[in-house]
């Protein structure tokens, strides 16, 4: 039989993630992620998958994040129809994120119809609640560590790696006659040694790896703490009386972020200042963390009391609209912690129209900005930011706290690389800007004599 693996995401750029594996019998995607960052690879949202969606027979999403799983509604659209497999964990907060990509897209291309500057006449959403839903609907849950047969000739099982609640590695692999192949899918490897998740497992066996690279040119800073990082950041702003911002993804950032500060106003390095967390995906979010405390993503310092550790005592949850708009009026110092990460969309925007223009104020990035958003043109030193059509004026200080990535660096990939001694046949570097990729696959080559590949979009190749 033939067998082959196409690359039609996340090559050469960080987002978009999503692989077909295609058989004779059986058409499986890995990961049916959103492009993000530049408008160019936002574009690719809207083009015509390189595959037909209802050919497709089942789905395996490595983890909740929307850049692994935001398609899935275009595909239920153009006629998907199969299982789509993923843990426990990660079926819950996919129903949230979702549900919450939906909104909005229908509020973005809403308000670009309203103020009238979208190029299209009108404005449509990507995708909508209704086809969101339509999706959520396909969503299967498979336990850790247990293989599922789900065609002839092909199982698939899942691995922790760390990350976020419910991330996994996936393995397929295919027996058919006397040939066969077991397929690792990295997904998002974690950190080592972090704050509220547990270490990514040792990597399995495998013939094929498409390993992810979105650090493969760089470690994380480890000469400053992330808590001494928050703490003079965070205590210079509330000499100014401003306000801090900090853009956080809703899933597993935000709890990080809200359990470290938790622990510095406990121990009374930063005062008990106010704390919002401004995002109904956030909150959820927690709740969904509480619900699976006793399984083993979590590590035992959190479980030990469970949800209420994860905030401080000075903290306010926002979910409806209005809570989020009476910040509006409140004068600083206090902080707020509000989604998206990358400040591409979502209530993080509003604040940040509000408050980028005055220079008591603080936007901590407390993560990786993909190139085109907001967040690295911040970073960047641009001296305007576009919102909504109209450009504002960046005068407040702008702070960035490394560590706090989810994803593993050079070092913890490489850590997680040669956890097994057995080789792959073949290793494809994926979900890393180009430098990021070249860099890391040269280091492979030359430390381990692997042989390594950086796929382009829509590139092919034949397993068996």
């Amino acid at each position: 039989m033939g067998l082959s693996l196409g690359f039609h995401g996340a090559a050469r750029t960080v987002t978009g993630s999503r692989y077909l594996i295609d058989s004779a019998d059986t058409r499986t995607v890995v990961d049916a992620g959103l492009f993000q960052g530049y408008k160019k690879l936002r574009k690719l949202n809207w083009r015509n998958l390189p595959f037909e969606a209802n050919s497709v027979d089942q789905v395996f999403l490595t983890h909740a994040h929307i850049d692994h799983i935001g398609l899935l509604p275009r595909m239920v659209k153009n006629g998907f129809n199969g299982n789509v497999f993923t843990t426990r964990a990660s079926m819950d907060l996919a129903q949230l994120l979702l549900l919450d990509s939906a909104r909005i897209h229908e509020e973005d291309a809403a308000y670009a119809n309203k103020k009238g500057y979208s190029k299209h006449k009108p404005a449509l959403p990507l995708y909508t609640t209704e086809e969101a839903e339509q999706a959520i609907s396909l969503l299967r849950p498979i336990e850790f560590k247990q293989w599922l047969e789900f065609s002839k000739g092909f199982k698939a099982r899942y691995q922790p790696a760390g990350h976020i609640l419910g991330a996994a590695s996936v393995e397929v692999d295919y027996r058919g006659g006397n040939t066969g192949c077991r397929i690792l899918f990295s997904g998002d490897i974690g950190r080592y040694d972090m704050p509220l998740h547990i270490d990514p497992h040792p990597r399995p066996d495998c013939n094929i790896l498409v390993c992810e690279s979105t650090y493969g040119n760089r470690d994380h800073d480890r000469s400053v703490s992330i808590e001494d990082q928050l703490c003079q950041a965070i205590k210079d702003t509330i000499k100014r009386k401003g306000t801090i911002l900090i853009p956080a993804f809703a899933v597993g950032r935000s709890q990080q972020l809200t359990l470290i500060l938790r622990r510095l106003m406990k121990s009374g390095k930063l005062p008990q200042v106010p704390l919002h967390l401004d995002s109904p995906m956030a909150v959820d979010a927690t709740s969904i963390y509480g619900r699976h405390l006793n399984e083993h993503h979590l590590d035992r310092d959190v479980i030990e009391d469970g949800r209420e550790k994860l905030f401080p005592d000075s903290v306010t949850l926002h979910k409806s609209r209005d809570e989020s708009m009476a910040l509006n009026e409140l004068q600083g110092p206090r902080i707020i912690i509000s989604a998206s990460g990358m400040l591409s969309g979502g209530r993080v925007i509003h604040h940040l129209s509000r408050l980028i223009g005055k220079s008591k104020n603080t936007i901590i990035m407390a993560g990786y900005q993909a190139p085109g958003t907001r967040g690295r043109d911040l970073l960047e030193g641009r001296p305007t930011i576009r919102i909504h059509g109209k450009e504002f004026m960046a005068r407040a200080e702008v702070k960035s706290i490394s560590g706090l990535s989810a994803h593993a660096d050079r070092t913890e990939l490489f850590r997680w690389l040669k956890s097994n001694d057995n080789p792959p046949d073949r290793v494809y570097l994926t979900h890393g800007e180009p430098e990021a990729a070249f860099a890391f696959a040269d280091q492979i080559k030359r430390d381990l004599g692997w042989k390594v590949e950086v796929p382009d979009l829509d590139y092919k190749v034949t397993l068996l």
